[in-house]
Formats: C-alpha cells, sequence, structure tokens
C-alpha cells in the first residue's frame, strides 16, 4: 500500500490526540507500518495542536511534508485555514463547522474571520464541511466531537466500520466507549 497521509488539526482539549491514537491503532491492527508526531503547542491554554499520521507498507519518517496530506481532519475552521498549505492537490479537507476564538479575538485585538469556508472551497480540494457539535450536542456529549469527526473521516477512507469501532473500543477510557461509538455512528451517517 502506497503511504497514507493525515494531519489531524484543532485546538488543545478538542481530543485530536484520542483521535490520532484511535487512527493509529486502527492502522495498526490492519497489519500497516504507522508513525505518528504529535505537536502539543499550546494545547492546554486552547492553543493550536496538529497531529501527523503516516501509515503504509513501509513508513520512514512520522512528518508529512506540506503540500503531501491526503487527508486534512480539521476540528476548527481557522485550523483547517491554518493547515491547509500541507494538503496534496485533490486532497479531501474535512472541516468542523465550529469556531473557538483565539487570544487575539478574545481580548479583541483581532476579529475571527468571516470567509474561511468559502477561502477553502477556493482550493483545488474537496471539502466536506460539517457540524459536529450539534451532532455530538444531539447525542448529549459536546465531548464528542472527535469521534463525529472520526466517524466522518471513516467513510471516506477503505477500512471497514467494524475495525474503526474496535479501535475506539480499545482506545477510548471504557466508561466512555458506548458515547464514543455512538458518536462514530452519527459521524459516519452524515
Amino acid at each position: 500500500m502506497e503511504t497514507k497521509n493525515i494531519l489531524v488539526v484543532g485546538v488543545g482539549g478538542q481530543g485530536t490526540l484520542l483521535t490520532s491514537r484511535i487512527l493509529g491503532n486502527l492502522a495498526i491492527h490492519s497489519g500497516y507500518d504507522v508513525k505518528l508526531s504529535e505537536v502539543h503547542g499550546m494545547s492546554q491554554r486552547g492553543g493550536s495542536v496538529v497531529t501527523h499520521i503516516r501509515y503504509g507498507d513501509k513508513v520512514y519518517s512520522p512528518l508529512v511534508e506540506i503540500g503531501k496530506a491526503d487527508i486534512i481532519l480539521a476540528f476548527e475552521k481557522m485550523e483547517a485555514l491554518r493547515w491547509r498549505h500541507y494538503l496534496k492537490k485533490d486532497g479531501l479537507l474535512i472541516v468542523n463547522a465550529q469556531e473557538i476564538d483565539p487570544m487575539p479575538v478574545i481580548i479583541g485585538a483581532a476579529d475571527y474571520p468571516q470567509d474561511i469556508i468559502q477561502q477553502l472551497h477556493d482550493a483545488d480540494n474537496k471539502v466536506i464541511v460539517a457540524d459536529a457539535l450539534s451532532e455530538a450536542r444531539k447525542i448529549g456529549n459536546f465531548r464528542v466531537v472527535n469521534t463525529v469527526l472520526l466517524g466522518l473521516l471513516a467513510k471516506n477512507l477503505d477500512e471497514d466500520k467494524d475495525k474503526w469501532e474496535e479501535a475506539i473500543k480499545q482506545t477510548v477510557p471504557s466508561k466512555t466507549v458506548e458515547v464514543n461509538v455512538e458518536a462514530f455512528e452519527a459521524g459516519y451517517a452524515l
């Protein structure tokens, strides 16, 4: 298999790292060589978080090169815009419609850009925008936005749906398995 390159991007506290671990476990259990690289930054203060995930028959480097990502899974609109230059031409950009104000916006030094989705659509990529936060709220737990988005990602990859659910069950805390599987199903249905 040719190496698959995925970036998972978001803001600290959104579950990007857990999502990356689920994806890594899925790839390992599917028999692939997997490399992950997490960049936390100021994640505990709502800063940017990115995880590089590469898997295939043999992977040598954990980092996705600029312009080489097959997929970017963005948990927040501005993070999608910030990292889109990593996406290859005709790559897939899955974007959560959520907006989380960065510090300059919070303190009034800047405005949150209003045309992000249009800018993303103007590129030569496939863009899927979803309101994963609304789906998570329907389930009754806003913390499962990440597994809603994971379900949407799964729908756009070739791995068997049952393998995804098994990877979720093996990775998330045991007391959250049921709600995470439900969130995955909701995202898969989008």
